[in-house]
């Protein structure tokens, strides 16, 4: 696929468009560069509604991406617990003598008394780095009412970009259908841009996660059991986000910085699956393991697993999921292998 960059973007071959709106060309809107247009003020209730609702969790966009979008371990309290425990008739923890009260009566009993955090299911869920809006807004913390019109506008967003497509949607018809105004859209957002780049940011999250839990893949069936779980776990991750991507995929030009990104994120991907099947290597657990030209064979099959995942979520073919995966596995396992 050729690219011809054109001040400051990359020039992609043009897929087959959907039809015009009203049969007339919607680029080059004003409204759209990236600048508040003359007399197109934020709205005061807007700012007040927001420092009304106290201040939001802390910006988390400035983390590193991959640790954005993690969450933390599954509570291991009870497994270490269960590690640790002493012989069947060792006393409590904090248990004063015989006769002196109550076992979690001296000090360690009352440290043992606080209250614990609640176990990970009854935790508030964490919230997606997108919320945290474009550049605007990434300049101070948002509060409950804020991240409300973000989601709004990124989902009204999202629908018009899948709609209209990339270069033709307006940020006039995204305020329509969020049901605000221009006002309202730049307190969050710099341009039509940035609020595609917010979409995006929650995928490149994810999938850096992904790069993340690559593991080591072993010349044996639990080698094979690891990465056909980590493949599974791709085609998860790439169907929570197909339609950004298959925005992103039918756009007649691309952004460099949103290019860049997606870049850099494949080769990191791709390192981290060079690193996994090669790590076994000259152990026992790596028998048969071919290393050279290692990193151009994670790169082909890298692609050859986007491709099939953008079939089956971004372009809605229909193939059985489970096999597919099971065939992708099979051949990323054997492609490191003599």
């Amino acid at each position: 696929m050729s690219r011809e960059p054109e001040a400051g973007a990359r020039q992609l071959n043009p897929p087959a468009r959907r039809g015009e709106r009203g049969g007339t060309s919607r680029t080059g809107n004003q409204g759209d560069t990236g600048t508040v247009q003359p007399g197109v003020r934020a709205s005061l209730t807007e700012i007040a509604d927001e420092s009304a609702s106290g201040g939001g969790v802390p910006v988390t966009s400035h983390q590193a991406p991959a640790a954005a979008g993690r969450t933390k371990s599954p509570d291991r309290r009870s497994s270490n617990a269960a590690a640790g425990a002493g012989p069947a008739d060792a006393k409590p923890a904090g248990a004063g003598p015989a006769g002196a009260g109550p076992a979690g009566a001296g000090p360690a009993g009352r440290a043992a008394a606080r209250p614990q955090p609640p176990p990970p299911a009854e935790r508030a869920p964490q919230i997606r780095p997108s919320l945290d809006g474009g550049v605007p807004a990434l300049q101070r913390e948002l509060g409950a009412h804020g991240r409300e019109t973000v989601r709004r506008l990124l989902q009204a967003g999202l629908a018009e970009f899948d709609e209209a497509g990339l270069q033709a949607a307006r940020v006039e018809d995204i305020v329509k259908r969020a049901n605000t105004s221009h006002g309202t859209f730049y307190l969050y957002f710099a341009n039509k841009d940035d609020l595609f780049r917010t979409l995006l940011r929650d995928a490149l999250v994810d999938m850096s996660a992904i790069a993340d839990d690559f593991p080591v893949v072993t010349s044996n069936e639990a080698g094979q059991t690891a990465l056909r779980r980590w493949v599974h776990s791709f085609s998860e991750v790439y169907a929570a986000h197909a339609a950004v991507i298959r925005i992103l995929s039918q756009a007649d030009v691309v952004g460099e910085n949103v290019f860049g990104d997606g870049l850099h994120l494949l080769f990191r991907v791709a390192e981290a699956m060079t690193q996994g099947m090669t790590a076994a290597a000259g152990g026992p657990a790596g028998a048969g393991l071919r290393t050279e030209h290692a990193e151009l064979t994670a790169v082909a099959c890298l692609m050859m697993l986007e491709r099939v995942n953008y079939l089956m979520s971004a372009a809605e073919v229909h193939l059985p999921k489970e096999e597919m995966v099971d065939r992708i596995t099979a051949i990323i396992y054997a492609a490191f292998r003599s």
